[in-house]
């Protein structure tokens, strides 16, 4: 599949009326900008309606990092589906991505990542690069510079472990029997965040059962251990002290002896949970959860299970990746999930902030897409929220099992703005969806993406994982989009559960004002969520926190006008809101000042001035950086620093080892035109 950004002619734009009206003229000491605002707002919104896809929706690609394709090179010699093909186009791309350390990165400008230029390394083996070439040689030496695959991250030793390149002994253990678990006791599945549960599932399958599919001589990675694969210590590094960690540790090796017993009752009925489970939550789409990770895993656990590749539900998996990917005669990609319908409502939510009527043709049937696409399935998510009637929404294009509070929140603001073709439908789409927000709220307040109360830590500290978020506990900028929602739509916000809300949110402001950003780099993203919030919810802009908040945005600001902030500061707090400018970032500054009442000061005029300047003739940006999160790589998926004092041995590696940064390749097209468009309006209202 190709994203339509990236092929722009194969997209037909829809017949439109009513284009926007510029807005009126500003005064005189504003007349100049004024008249290229106006050119840079037309400019994106001729390019948005360009982009938009014939069925109504907007969707560009979304990029991570080269684990993609190389695991799903291991996943195809797994199942013995090699395409040369593909691996020639796959080898290609990893190629193109290596770094000029020899490595490979998680993020743009990143140093090189262990874990991850071993599985290029290994995935370049296996699609027939030669070990002596200049390319892996330099990998090679950089991989051994940071002390070998035993250094490597559990996830990676489990793939390797799998292909036979790493012992079973030296990766933790996780029973099937798991799945047995009630609700109500430590360790269920409904304790782990929604893409936790979604991988340890087919995950306990594979670890109970161990299997290797060796790969060929030429492709084994023997020169990647330092002291030789015959001297590497495969085991499972002891945690010190006597904390919870090791308690985790102590119980994994009683777990692991229990997998040696020649009977084991449990064992096959808890299998026998685990592939119905698995099967059960595939998407039409052929993907587990709309994501890599366990879409993968399940994979290879069912072919444990016996089924042949052949068997509908593996065909169906396969044949999804084809949809999540994005070729041309040369490469292949994978991106790690598709964002059609978060793209979609922002879209919504630009054009019209931008002076689009709200019942413009095009903006209709992008309403009508979404109404169209909301949930009304059950989902793990009942397993908190209860017996509550479904009316969220997703991320992807195919996803009925996890819809998340995010999306949800955002799809509501823009159908609630825009026009539908069937108001009476829109009406019930509102209200279903308002409602299923509403039962989804933590007791603290806050909104997760994808659960109720997703917050128990103890689950954080099974040894099992070292990468990623383990919860999905409630995050501010999910908070602030739902806030925000409720109010610019109308809803009361004088209720226990809004002012609960607030409360939450203000709890979690730092010393210096600002907010940490869960789904976004990151206390710009953060802040920059909660000033709008706090606006719609009419909250005087001249309140001390909101005052400290916009003061802390304005002192960010880079001497080019933008803003930036790299993903760096996920590892040190040093990093909180600087970085090289982006326009999706300046576009996320602007958006906060321009609700703390601040659109007429020199900082917004700059922010402003700079992204007409760094405007292309087409009406898009460039954007290298990263500005999108999956995960900071805590573990709890919350906050790890509170301030800029931070204990150094709190600080992580600033190539986030444990994180899975993403780039959005629309956040530098709708984010802009969004904050254009607010200050435009903005100036217009004051003049």
């Amino acid at each position: 599949m190709t994203s339509i950004l990236d092929s722009p002619g194969s997209v037909i734009p829809p017949v439109r009326v009513g284009m926007p009206r510029p807005a009126p003229a500003m005064a005189e000491n504003g007349a100049r900008q004024e008249s290229g605002l106006d050119a840079a707002i037309s400019r994106t919104q001729e390019f948005l309606f360009d982009h938009q896809a014939d069925e109504g929706y907007w969707w560009g690609e979304l990029e991570s990092n080269p684990t993609m394709e190389a695991e799903y090179v291991f996943l195809t010699h797994f199942l013995g589906m090699r395409s040369e093909e593909r691996l020639r186009k796959i080898k290609n791309f990893i190629l193109r991505r290596q770094g000029d350390d020899g490595g490979w990165n998680l993020y743009y400008g990143a140093a090189s990542d262990l874990s991850t230029s071993c599985e290029c390394y290994l995935a370049l083996k296996l699609a027939g690069a030669s070990a002596d070439s200049d390319e892996m040689q330099r990998a090679r030496r950089l991989i051994l510079s940071r002390g070998g695959v035993e250094k490597c991250r559990v996830f990676t030793k489990i793939w390797f472990a799998l292909l036979g390149e790493w012992d079973w002994g030296g990766v933790p253990f996780l029973p099937p029997e798991i799945m047995l678990l009630p609700n109500r006791i430590p360790f269920n599945i409904y304790q782990f965040a929604m893409w936790s549960r979604a991988t340890i599932v087919p995950m306990s399958v594979l670890l109970s059962s161990k299997p290797i599919h060796p790969v060929p001589e030429s492709a084994a990675i023997d020169e990647l251990f330092v002291n030789g694969r015959e001297n590497a210590d495969y085991s499972m590094p002891t945690p010190e002290g006597l904390g919870i960690e090791r308690l985790m540790f102590a119980a994994d090796r009683l777990l692991r002896l229990s997998n040696l017993l020649p009977w084991n009752p449990a064992r096959a009925r808890a299998l026998r949970v685990a592939e119905k489970w698995i099967v059960d939550h595939q998407e039409i789409d052929g993907s587990w959860g709309g994501i890599q990770p366990p879409w993968a895993y399940s994979m290879m656990a069912l072919h444990e299970l016996g089924y042949a590749n052949d068997h509908e539900v593996i065909r169906k998996g396969m044949e999804g990746f084809d949809l999540y990917a994005i070729e041309d005669e040369d490469t292949w990609r994978l991106q790690p999930s598709m964002s059609p319908l978060w793209d979609t409502c922002l879209s919504i939510t630009a054009l019209i902030d931008s002076g689009v009527e709200p019942d413009d043709p095009c903006l209709v049937k992008a309403s009508d897409y979404l109404i169209e696409r909301q949930i009304a399935s059950p989902g793990d998510w009942q397993k908190k929220a209860g017996n509550v009637e479904p009316g969220g929404w997703a991320f992807e294009f195919h996803n009925e099992t996890y819809p998340d509070t995010d999306d949800a929140a955002e799809v509501l603001l823009a159908v609630g703005t825009a026009a539908a073709s069937d108001m009476k439908r829109r009406t019930e789409a509102i209200e279903k969806g308002v409602n299923w927000i509403m039962a989804m709220q933590s007791r603290n307040g806050g909104w997760g993406a994808y659960d109720k109360d997703n917050t128990s830590t103890l689950v954080t500290k099974m040894p099992f994982f070292d990468f990623g978020e383990t919860i999905d506990p409630p995050s501010v900028d999910v908070t602030a989009h739902i806030l925000e929602m409720l109010a610019k739509l109308g809803f009361p916000i004088d209720t226990d559960q809004v002012n609960r809300a607030i409360d939450y949110m203000w709890s979690e402001q730092e010393d210096d004002g600002a907010w940490f950003g869960r789904w976004g780099v990151n206390y710009v993203y953060g802040t920059a969520s909660v000033l709008p919030a706090l606006e719609a919810l009419e909250f005087p802009m001249d309140d001390p926190r909101i005052v400290k908040a916009a003061t802390w945005l304005e002192a960010q600001q880079n001497s080019d006008g933008g803003w930036g902030e790299s993903c760096a500061s996920y590892a040190n707090p040093a990093w909180r809101g600087r970085g090289v400018s982006t326009p999706s970032q300046t576009a996320w500054g602007l958006l906060g000042l321009i609700s703390a009442g601040r659109a007429d000061g020199e900082p917004a005029q700059k922010g402003v001035e700079y992204l007409i300047r760094t405007q292309l003739g087409d009406g898009s940006w460039d954007e290298d950086e990263y500005t999108g999160t999956g995960f900071p790589g805590y573990g709890t998926g919350d906050r790890k620093f509170t301030s800029l004092e931070a204990n150094e041995r709190d600080l992580i590696s600033e190539h986030l080892p444990a994180g899975f940064m993403i780039k959005y390749h629309m956040y530098r097209i709708y984010w802009p035109l969004m904050a254009l468009g607010r200050y435009r309006e903005r100036l217009s209202r004051s003049a």
